[in-house]
């Protein structure tokens, strides 16, 4: 009993920091998202990262939580709901509920998860969404469309009663593709920014000093979205996801920076960048059951996809100012695939099931976004007016600026 005890009180603690670890990634995002965007922008950017969090953990309490863990009950299902709020008796704070961790912790951690699919979303339509209606589809993609995917697998739906459950250990496509594919549907509805593929686009990042910070605390946090899955402080299982983290990231690096090099002929920071966060993506799905060789391999194909699919989206004139889309969607999906093909799961019905996974969670989210989006451009309209996008969102949005400058004569 005095074991079992202070297992339970190590993991649910560790999994407590792991939740503060993913809180910190949301400063990560608002990081990138300013940097890799014009100063005009700023307020813009910090306010909706901010707000999403907000909006996120409301959401999620509410009505998010109850949707993705329904019950056992709803148990290999398509949808399933156990009622608003949070269920707290008494055996939810003790072991009854889970050897290890209490359903305050469980709540907590998901909950950060949560919140990041729609910051996904922010860098994709930035400079030019109407604040109001990327509040409105952020509210809805966490409260409902976010936990029903995510009930699929983590809840014990469909994907997780196949005769071989779909894999995805802390969310390449659970998270991260979810929110890529709504960033997608998002960029595609509201178009692309003014004068950026009209002539020369003039388009630049303002701060790379700030993006870079983004991507280390990105990285940072990452120990907690994938150590944290763990759900419990096992020593060899932690170990090994942090080790396969640090490695995928490592690799997405290396090669993100030798592929831009060649076909830039320049060393490229931004592409850098996302290579890191691009093999990050791409391990999370198989984390805990590959070889540390393995997570290089993983982290450093997605590296080389990251460079290749922001060259194309920008030739099909789908505007990503931070690459979110190839960073989330076409990693997530990649590291989805490659439980399949890597690891102790490698297997041609694994892969079969990450296909079907990968499909039906894309279905459903691009559909959802498309009618979500379209409702809301009939209310309020998703874009901006093009004074406004010139002026800049702070100006026009916020009646606000980032930076100040005085200037005294000398």
């Amino acid at each position: 009993m005095i074991e079992s005890n202070i297992v339970f009180i190590v993991s649910n603690l560790w999994i407590l920091i792991a939740a503060a670890l993913v809180f910190i990634m949301h400063l990560g995002f608002s990081a990138l998202e300013a940097g890799l965007t014009r100063s005009k922008n700023t307020v813009n950017i910090l306010f909706k990262n901010v707000g999403v969090l907000s909006i996120g953990l409301l959401s999620y309490a509410i009505v998010g939580f109850q949707l993705m863990y329904p019950g056992e009950i709803f148990s290999g299902s398509f949808f399933g709901f156990s009622g608003f709020g949070l269920p707290l008796s008494a055996d939810n704070l003790t072991l009854n509920y889970n050897e290890n961790y209490t359903i305050y912790t469980d709540f907590i951690f998901q909950a950060m998860f949560a919140a990041t699919a729609a910051t996904i979303v922010s860098g994709a339509i930035a400079e030019r969404m109407k604040l109001s209606a990327f509040l409105i589809f952020s509210l809805l993609l966490v409260g409902v469309s976010y936990p029903i995917t995510g009930m699929w697998k983590w809840g014990g739906g469909f994907l997780d009663s196949m005769a071989v459950p779909f894999y995805d250990f802390a969310g390449s496509t659970l998270v991260h593709s979810v929110g890529g594919w709504a960033a997608l549907v998002a960029a595609i509805m509201i178009g692309p920014r003014l004068g950026r593929y009209e002539g020369k686009s003039t388009i630049r990042p303002h701060s790379f000093a700030l993006s870079t910070i983004g991507v280390l605390l990105l990285w940072f946090g990452w120990f907690g979205f994938n150590g944290g899955s763990v759900l419990s402080a096992t020593p060899i299982a932690l170990s090994l996801v942090f080790v396969t983290t640090a490695l995928g990231g490592a690799a997405g690096v290396a090669t993100a920076m030798g592929t831009s090099w060649i076909i830039n002929r320049r060393p490229d920071l931004a592409n850098t960048l996302n290579g890191a966060l691009a093999g990050l993506v791409g391990i999370t799905a198989s984390a805990d059951v590959i070889t540390p060789f393995e997570s290089v391999i993983i982290g450093g194909i997605a590296g080389v996809l990251v460079v290749f699919s922001a060259k194309l989206f920008d030739k099909c004139r789908i505007d990503d100012p931070v690459g979110a889309i190839s960073v989330h969607l076409v990693c997530g999906v990649w590291g989805t695939i490659a439980v399949g093909l890597y690891g102790k799961n490698a297997s041609s019905s694994q892969l079969f099931s990450q296909i079907v996974g990968i499909l039906s969670i894309g279905v459903f989210t691009v559909l959802f976004s498309i009618i979500v989006l379209s409702i809301i451009k009939l209310i309020t309209g998703l874009r901006v007016a093009a004074t406004h996008e010139e002026d800049g969102l702070d100006k026009s949005e916020h009646k606000d600026m980032s930076y100040f400058y005085s200037h005294t004569n000398s």
